[in-house]
């Protein structure tokens, strides 16, 4: 358990511009605001911007700062850099001020482009990062002393934390609750966010449904859902394909085609969803989840959540399934 930190807490401050995505700023705040009041003097929360004017969102709210970036600002134990339009063309002023500031943080954290602005401050060369997949392209090709991977939700390297688009940063500032004050306020914060599944940072930023694309044919379309719906189901080619009527050899082209991800990928997303949920939401077994996933048997779901989480079952719903309530 981590220590108490006095009276005023670490400060975790967010730093506030133009155009800045609401949730970016909001997510984090609530989830740091949430263990503050699970256990007090633990956060002091304070946000900022260059001249300590108000700014407004990228969705037309105002938000007043606490104060200026251009004052006397203490440094923070943790630093929040959001994202949002106006990491497009941000005011070099604030580049400036992350390049001075930022190295002397103890965590240095961006949500979404916020890692944009910290790429161009130089702090995150050398490191692996995350950003909105949309823009992972972009950041890697900006900065290429910059490692981006394009598919975690959020990922910790060193004192550097970055994470996906915007909900993202929910999950990331739980993970930085629990390592301050362990794994039951985190779940309480959670609780009270109603944010019933705490999702591991190497959790892909696409659910299987997401990350395919919807087929434009119906027949496809009705298949995807019902997928979805039959994990344990027989799901080889051959059985998708009799199911849409199709040969398997044109039912494979053809869901590629439309979906953008082969039948096998997206029966493994599907299936390895399934999975995870089960053992988030139940106390079914491991091997009742694996038959009910359709793995078949435990070592066969072992394999594929290695492959794909660094985690067995076993030790994922440790991690991730709330504690029973006392």
């Amino acid at each position: 358990m981590a220590q108490r930190t006095g009276r005023t807490g670490r400060t975790v401050l967010v730093l506030l511009f133009d155009d800045v995505q609401s949730l970016d700023v909001t997510g984090p705040v609530e989830v740091f605001a949430g263990a503050e009041r699970h256990t007090p003097g633990t956060y002091r929360i304070r946000t900022a911007s260059l001249d300590g004017a108000p700014v407004r969102t990228s969705s037309g709210l105002t938000v007043v700062p606490d104060q200026a970036l251009s004052g006397d600002v203490p440094r923070p134990d943790t630093l929040v850099v959001p994202g949002g339009r106006g990491t497009r063309d941000p005011d070099p002023r604030l580049i400036d001020w992350l390049r001075e500031h930022g190295p002397g943080v103890r965590r240095l954290v961006s949500v979404c482009t916020g890692a944009i602005l910290a790429a161009r401050a130089g702090l995150l060369d050398g490191r692996r990062v995350t950003t909105h997949w949309a823009y992972s392209d972009r950041l890697a090709g900006d900065h290429p002393a910059v490692a981006v991977d394009p598919d975690p939700i959020y990922i910790r390297d060193g004192n550097v934390a970055t994470s996906a688009g915007v909900t993202s940063g929910i999950d990331l500032a739980l993970a930085l609750v629990e390592e301050d004050l362990g794994r039951d306020a985190a779940l309480t914060v959670a609780r009270h966010l109603v944010v019933f599944l705490r999702r591991p940072g190497n959790q892909a930023q696409f659910s299987a449904q997401l990350a395919a694309q919807t087929a434009r044919r119906e027949p496809l379309r009705e298949l995807q859902q019902w997928v979805t719906e039959h994990p344990g189901a027989d799901l080889s080619v051959e059985s998708l394909a009799a199911r849409a009527s199709l040969s398997p050899r044109h039912f494979a082209r053809a869901f590629r085609a439309e979906t953008g991800m082969t039948p096998g990928r997206y029966v493994d997303r599907v299936r390895l969803e399934h999975a995870r949920r089960l053992l988030e939401d139940t106390g079914d077994g491991v091997e009742e989840v694996s038959r009910a996933s359709g793995y078949g048997t435990p070592e066969a779901m072992r394999r594929a959540f290695v492959k794909a989480l660094g985690t067995s079952p076993a030790e994922y719903r440790r991690r991730f399934r709330p504690a029973p309530a006392s």
